[in-house]
């Protein structure tokens, strides 16, 4: 498979440019708010659909003010 489904914590510190450790906490927020909505989640993992919107690179919905 070339094209994954999920983002790994490495994956989301290098796409944000920040530390592993500060990426383990986002990966984990982002996945809550996924459980909160009745998807099942993989710890260490986000969805990458999902990342991509909530950091603003895949939605042309949101209009920030």
């Amino acid at each position: 498979m070339a094209s994954t489904t999920f983002m790994r914590v490495d994956d989301v510190a290098a796409e944000l440019g920040i530390s592993k450790s500060y990426a383990y906490k986002i990966v984990q927020k982002l996945n809550d708010e996924l459980k909160k909505q009745g998807f099942i989640t993989i710890s260490g993992r986000v969805n990458k659909q999902y990342f991509m919107e909530r950091a603003c690179y895949g939605t042309n919905k949101k209009v920030r003010n």
